[in-house]
C-alpha cells in the first residue's frame, strides 16, 4: 500500500484490498460490537440498528464531517473519492473513524457514469458488491413501491367489476373510487430505461388488469428510498408507509397506502432495510453504506439512521451530500439536520483544478468524451476566475454557521501556481484549505486535509438554519434562491403560485420540509450557466408533493425520473471471470 493508482484499474485495486478484507469476526472486535450485533452477509455484514443504537444510546456522540462540493463538471469533483481519502486519512493517525456514503443504483452504475466507490487508493470495497446490490435494499424498495402499484391497479379492476355489495362480499373492501388518469406513482426498476418513461398497461380482457397510462421511474426515484433516508427508526419507517398518496378519487381526495391497506405489507418488504450495510475502505477502515435517495427531488444524502449509529460508534463520523453544495449541502444543511437534530462540526468543500476552469470560462465538459485539452495544460487564468464559484459556495457554508474546509482535490496535471492561486482565493475567504493526494497516495496522501478538519472540528460553531421552521413555502424558496443559488428573485408559473398559496392555506404541510428540484451543473435553473451568473431569477413550475415523506418539492426546470442510457454504456466493460468468478471493468468517476 498504496497501490499504483495510474498503472492499475479501480476493479484491480478492489481486488487486491479484498484479499485481506476483515472477517466478521474480525470486524465484531475491532468495533466492539456483539455477535447478534453483526448480521453476515456473505463478503459483508448488516449492522443491527436497533440492539446497536439501544447499547450505545447514552454515548456521546463523535465529530460530524459532511463532505459537499463546488458546482462540478458533469465527471464529478471527486466527493466519494474524498470522503474515502480523508476516513483513510484518519485512521492513518490511529483514530477512531468510520463514515456514511449512499448506496449507488444500478442506473448509472450500468450507464455513464459508473460505479460510485471513490477512485484510485481512495477506495471502497467489496467494490463489485458495492456497485451491484449490496444487501438487496434497493430490491427490497423496488418490491414495496410495486406493491403499492398492484394494490391500486387491481383496485382500478375490481372496482370496475364489481359492485359496492360484491366488493364487500368478496373481499371486505370499500369502493374508493381512485381516478386512472390521476395514478400518480408509477413503478419502478434500477435501469435507467427510456422506454418506460411513458407506458400503458392492462391490455386484453377484464381480467388482464385495467386499462391505462402508466409510467417507469428510477428505483432510487422512489419515495420509499426518500423515506428511508431520514426515518428515525422502524417505527417512523411504519408510519410514513401508511402516508404515501399513491392516487386521487374522482373529487381530488388523495388515496394513500393507508387506504389500500397495503402499508404494512411494504414494512415487511423493507423491515431488513433500516440495518446499515457494513463495508470498508481499501485500508479497512469501516464505512456504513445505507439508503441511495434521488438527490434532485429526494434530501440527497446517506440516512439518519446511519449517522446516529457511526457518531455512537466512531470518534469521527465523515458523511457526504449528493451533488454541489447549492443541492446537496441545502438540503443537509436545512432539512437533514434539522430532522435529525444533529449539529456537524466541519464542511469539507471539494474542488477541482479543471472544474474551476471551467467556472473560469473554459470549453465544455461532456461525459464519454475525452475531456478538451484546455484542462491537462496550466493556466492560473481560468483557475483564478473559476474561483468565484468556491467563494459562492464557501459563503453557503458560511451563512450556515459551520466551520468550512476546502480540498483540493489533487489530479497529477494541477500546477504549484494553479493551486496557489486556489488557496489565496479561499483563505481570503476565510476557510482553511488543504491539498490532498488520496486518489494516488490513499490516507498518506491526505494528512493535509486531515489536519485541516481535526482544527476546524476543535472550533466551536454557530450552527444555525436558513429559515425557521414556521417560514411558509414561498418565502423559503425565495431565501433559498437569493442566499444559496444567488438569484435575484423567483417567478412562479401561475399553477405553482396557485398550489403554493394552497400549502401555506393548510397548516398540515407546515411540517413539510422544502425540497428544491434544480439541475446540478449550474447555480441556475441552466446548466450551461457555469462560474457565479448575475442578472436571473428563478422560475418555479410546479410543485411535487410527496405525502409519506412529507416534501414539498417546487421545480426549477423540468426533470425526469427515469433517465436514459446513454450511447456508450459502462455495462460494455463489465464481465466475468468465468474461473474465479470475479468482476471486472467496473468503474467509477465520482
Amino acid at each position: 500500500m498504496p497501490y499504483d493508482a495510474v498503472k492499475m484499474k479501480e476493479w484491480q485495486i478492489a481486488e487486491a484490498a479484498e484479499a485481506s478484507m476483515p472477517t466478521p469476526d474480525e470486524w465484531r472486535e475491532k468495533l466492539g460490537l456483539n455477535k447478534d450485533e453483526l448480521l453476515p452477509y456473505g463478503k459483508i455484514s448488516k449492522l443491527d440498528f436497533l440492539k446497536i443504537i439501544e447499547r450505545l444510546g447514552n454515548k456521546p456522540d463523535g465529530k460530524y464531517i459532511e463532505v459537499t462540493a463546488i458546482t462540478p463538471t458533469p465527471l464529478g469533483e471527486g466527493k466519494t473519492t474524498t470522503t474515502m481519502g480523508l476516513i483513510e486519512g484518519l485512521g492513518k493517525r490511529g483514530l477512531n473513524v468510520g463514515g456514511v456514503i449512499r448506496q449507488p443504483s444500478g442506473g448509472p452504475t450500468m450507464n455513464v457514469k459508473g460505479t460510485a466507490a471513490g477512485g484510485g487508493n481512495a477506495l471502497l470495497i467489496p467494490m463489485a458488491e458495492f456497485s451491484l446490490g449490496l444487501t438487496g435494499d434497493i430490491n427490497d424498495i423496488m418490491n414495496a413501491h410495486n406493491l403499492a402499484m398492484v394494490a391500486v391497479t387491481s383496485r382500478l379492476q375490481h372496482e370496475r367489476n364489481y359492485d359496492d355489495d360484491q366488493l364487500k362480499r368478496l373481499s371486505s373492501m370499500r369502493r374508493l373510487d381512485i381516478d386512472p388518469t390521476r395514478v400518480e406513482m408509477g413503478w419502478v426498476l434500477d435501469f435507467c430505461a427510456q422506454s418506460l418513461r411513458n407506458i400503458v398497461i392492462g391490455l386484453g380482457g377484464r381480467m388482464d388488469g385495467y386499462l391505462m397510462q402508466s409510467k417507469f421511474g428510477i428505483a432510487v426515484s422512489s419515495e420509499l428510498m426518500a423515506i428511508l433516508s431520514i426515518v428515525k427508526d422502524l417505527a417512523d419507517l411504519r408510519k410514513r408507509l401508511d402516508d404515501i398518496t399513491v392516487a386521487y378519487d374522482k373529487k381530488g381526495k388523495p388515496i394513500t397506502t393507508g387506504d389500500l391497506e397495503v402499508g404494512g405489507a411494504m414494512t415487511a418488504w423493507m423491515r431488513n432495510t433500516i440495518n446499515p450495510t457494513l463495508c470498508s475502505t481499501v485500508e479497512y477502515q469501516p464505512v456504513m453504506v445505507h439508503a441511495g435517495p434521488f438527490a434532485n427531488i429526494a434530501v440527497g444524502q446517506s440516512s439518519i439512521i446511519a449517522d446516529r449509529l457511526a457518531l455512537k460508534m466512531f470518534d469521527y463520523n465523515v458523511t457526504e451530500s449528493g451533488f454541489a453544495a447549492d443541492i446537496g449541502f441545502e438540503k443537509f444543511w436545512n432539512v437533514k439536520c434539522r430532522y435529525s437534530g444533529l449539529i456537524p462540526n466541519v464542511s469539507v468543500l471539494v474542488a477541482t483544478i479543471r472544474a474551476l476552469k471551467m467556472h473560469g470560462g473554459g470549453p465544455k465538459v461532456t461525459p464519454g468524451v475525452p475531456i478538451p485539452d484546455a484542462y491537462e495544460k496550466p493556466n492560473t487564468g481560468l483557475v483564478e476566475k473559476g474561483c468565484a464559484n468556491l467563494i459562492h459556495h464557501l459563503n453557503t457554508i458560511r451563512a450556515s454557521g459551520i466551520n468550512p474546509v476546502v480540498c483540493i482535490n489533487s489530479f497529477h496535471t494541477d500546477t504549484k501556481e494553479e493551486i496557489e492561486v486556489v488557496r489565496r482565493a479561499a483563505e481570503a475567504a476565510g476557510a482553511r484549505v488543504a491539498v490532498s493526494e488520496h486518489w494516488a497516495k490513499g490516507g498518506e496522501g491526505a494528512q493535509e486535509l486531515v489536519d485541516a478538519v481535526i482544527e476546524a472540528c476543535k472550533q466551536k460553531n454557530e450552527f444555525r438554519f436558513l429559515y425557521p421552521n414556521e417560514t411558509k413555502l414561498r418565502e423559503r424558496v425565495d431565501k433559498i434562491a437569493k442566499v444559496v443559488y444567488g438569484a435575484d428573485g423567483v417567478d412562479w408559473s401561475p399553477e405553482a403560485e396557485a398550489k403554493a398559496k394552497a400549502f401555506e392555506a393548510d397548516p398540515k404541510y407546515d411540517e413539510y420540509a422544502t425540497m428544491m428540484v434544480k439541475t446540478h451543473l449550474s447555480l441556475t435553473h441552466d446548466p450551461t450557466l457555469k462560474g457565479v451568473p448575475k442578472g436571473w431569477r428563478l422560475p418555479i413550475r410546479d410543485i411535487l408533493t410527496y405525502s409519506g415523506a412529507k416534501f414539498l418539492c417546487p421545480m426549477a426546470g423540468s426533470i425526469s425520473l427515469m433517465p436514459g442510457t446513454g450511447s456508450y454504456p459502462a455495462f460494455r466493460k463489465v464481465d466475468v471471470d468465468v474461473k474465479t468468478g470475479k468482476v471486472h471493468g467496473l468503474h467509477d468517476v465520482d
